[in-house]
């Protein structure tokens, strides 16, 4: 397995693109699904979820091409409604195929899904969602089975507004005969992007971005083109990675206002923000600490949890991050703490009180976003890292070495022992 070398204290400056949002493309390239012909996805990232995505729609009968960053997706000859076991384990995402499949197919067969393992995201707002639009469901032997002769439309009421469950009742409602209102519907731009290409397909739909969103039923959809939008927990990595270094960094290809409740902990951390129309600059500061909650869209997003926690880990005082959206999403916590760290874990609070540095060590990416955390850490830190399993970085971030190297970092993928 390959691993990230990284020698640290090095101020990170210049400028930094970021990539299309992962959590954006893989519900847009389950959305192509739901017709037949060539659908056109621009700034796709390589990344391995996006490469696992597209194993799971090659096998249902899709053929798919890159050209750079563009994705072509024929689902002409799509014609399979379940997916195999093997591969709904390997990412959590795949059960955004619940939605579109049931959509065009009238049934879909998939079993529990897999992917990081920050915590119990049960599927039961999915399936009650799918329920409600008029779907039946059954849950046996691992797997679950959807079915429906003809869905109609309904009420769904979330008791916690879901991403995931959002969008693939979105997914599902397209299709269906009459309006679909789901109300406490997750609000994140992500649900904003896929309402978009949905529309552009020849849905109606609107709300997203609120916590109600209308569906009116369509009898057919057509193939699109369709841009992603920016990845703003890449962005928002970046923008701490500079705080961190004590550095001068522009991250581009970004709308800011998706960032405000990130800018907004930066600044009262310490640093400078200077907003742009699509670029914020950040310069460091002294960095104090802060309290931080994670909570769903416009707050805090549980996804920079992590790296935030690395972020404080060096600033001055004491600074409390209580997470309540996933509750074993401090894995990266026993890794820090070999760096030089100090926190303590209760329950969902991590009580952080600030080091003058980190030092290197050798550590292991736990997850995606635990990943990014050590890599935050190990170019503050004093001397030389090591951090193993980066293949859990590559599901989210886009050649994040070389974006860094590009900043001035010294840091470097080589083989694993």
């Amino acid at each position: 397995m390959e691993k990230f070398i990284v020698t640290g204290e090095v101020q990170l400056c210049g400028s930094v693109r970021v990539s299309g949002a992962k959590n954006a493309t893989l519900p847009i390239m389950a959305a192509t699904l739901l017709c037949s012909g060539v659908s056109v996805i621009h700034d796709v990232p390589y990344l391995r979820d996006i490469q696992a995505m597209q194993d799971i729609l090659t096998l249902l009968g899709a053929k798919i091409s890159r050209q750079e960053h563009t994705m072509l997706i024929d689902t002409t000859n799509v014609s399979k409604a379940e997916i195999p076991e093997h591969l709904m384990r390997e990412m959590r995402a795949s059960v955004f195929l619940m939605g579109p499949l049931l959509g065009r197919f009238r049934k879909v067969r998939v079993s529990y899904p897999g992917g990081c393992a920050i915590g119990p995201r049960p599927i039961n707002l999915h399936i009650k969602a799918l329920e409600k639009i008029g779907a039946k469901v059954d849950e046996s032997f691992g797997f679950i089975d959807a079915e429906a002769v003809e869905l109609t439309g309904g009420e769904v009421n979330f008791d916690f507004p879901s991403v995931g469950a959002t969008e693939n009742a979105m997914m599902a409602a397209v299709l269906a005969k009459g309006a679909t209102v789901i109300r406490n519907a997750a609000r994140e731009p992500e649900i904003s992007d896929l309402q978009a290409i949905l529309n552009k397909m020849g849905a109606k739909i609107t709300g997203a971005g609120t916590d109600t969103i209308r569906i009116d039923g369509v009898q057919k959809l057509v193939p699109t083109e369709h841009t992603v939008m920016c990845d703003r927990i890449e962005a928002g990595t970046f923008l701490m990675a500079s705080v961190m270094t004590r550095g001068d960094v522009i991250v581009e290809n970004i709308i800011p206002e998706y960032l405000f409740s990130v800018t907004d902990k930066l600044q009262e951390i310490g640093a400078q923000v200077i907003t742009g129309s699509d670029s914020i600059r950040i310069k460091a500061g002294e960095l104090r600490g802060v309290d931080i909650k994670t909570l769903p869209y416009p707050g805090f997003p549980t996804d920079l949890q992590a790296p935030m926690l690395s972020l404080v880990s060096i600033a001055k005082g004491t600074s409390i991050i209580t997470e309540t959206i996933f509750e074993n999403r401090f894995k990266h916590v026993d890794e820090l703490t070999r760096m030089g760290a100090k926190i303590k874990v209760e329950g969902r609070t991590a009580i952080i009180r600030g080091v003058s540095n980190l030092t290197g060590a050798i550590v292991a990416a736990p997850d995606l976003r635990a990943g990014s955390a050590l890599v935050l850490a190990a170019l503050a830190a004093k001397g030389t890292s090591e951090i193993e399993q980066v293949y859990h970085i590559d599901r989210g971030y886009e050649n994040i070495e070389k974006k860094l190297q590009g900043l001035g970092a010294q840091i470097v993928r080589v083989p694993g022992s």
